[in-house]
């Protein structure tokens, strides 16, 4: 197997784990947190605190790994055109750290209701309100920092569609992908509310993904038309 195909694995293999551990951090959410139903919440974060930090730690792995998938991406990707995939790297570069420190909003749920000594001054309903403000946070500044995670999908979706040695539909659905995401973000502030409308934005998104991981892990690239880019620095 050629270098730049095993790059190309290496980047899948990154992309599944993010597969792995974003989804398991959703659906831990989705088990404790009741919308709308403090006590429920409540109860259910106290009840299961280790998996309450499973999701968390969840969180953090999959934003290192992350940010290491652009970085291989361009190694890929960057003869194809140095500007966009620089791009791609930097609109990951700023949104990890903003997903990283929002992190702490959704962990602040934890801390609030753990009983600390400090926080006996304040009443059990209040910790409770202000526990469930904290998610409510977390939530718009996930929205917040997917504008980046929509921006990156588009170089990269543009350099797909350059490159010659993957489909150009790929890069398309990437594209169309990202642009979708952003929408969501901005219908998200605009039209609170509307989950059902907002969430049709995202399919063009996932869609995208998924295809782009299974392509590149079980069909990988073709290897010979790589190394024509990596020589002409053009798409021959």
């Amino acid at each position: 197997m050629g270098t730049n195909k095993k790059t190309a694995r290496l980047a899948g293999f990154l992309w599944l784990l993010m597969f792995i551990f974003g989804p398991i951090a959703q659906i831990i959410r989705s088990k404790l947190f009741v919308t709308g139903d403090i006590e429920a919440t409540a109860h259910n974060i106290m009840a299961n605190e280790f998996l309450f930090r499973l999701g968390f730690v969840s969180d953090i792995l999959m934003m290192v790994i992350f940010l290491l998938l652009p970085l291989v991406l361009y190694k890929l990707l960057n003869t194809v055109d140095k500007n966009l995939s620089v791009l791609m790297v930097i609109f990951v570069i700023v949104s990890v750290p903003i997903n990283i420190l929002n992190l702490l909003n959704e962990f602040s749920t934890l801390h609030l209701l753990s009983g600390v000594d400090y926080l006996s001054v304040i009443e059990v309903g209040q910790l409770k309100a202000q526990a469930m403000l904290s998610y409510d946070l977390y939530l718009h500044g996930y929205e917040i920092a997917n504008v980046f995670f929509a921006l990156w999908l588009v170089p990269l979706g543009f350099l797909v569609y350059k490159s010659g040695f993957l489909p150009r539909v790929l890069g398309i659905l990437l594209v169309i992908g990202g642009c979708g995401l952003f929408i969501n973000v901005f219908m998200h502030f605009l039209f609170p509310g509307y989950e059902i409308v907002n969430t049709i934005f995202l399919i063009p998104q996932t869609i995208a993904e998924f295809l782009f991981l299974a392509w590149i892990l079980i069909r990988g690239i073709n290897e010979s038309r790589v190394m024509a880019v990596n020589l002409s620095g053009n798409v021959v």
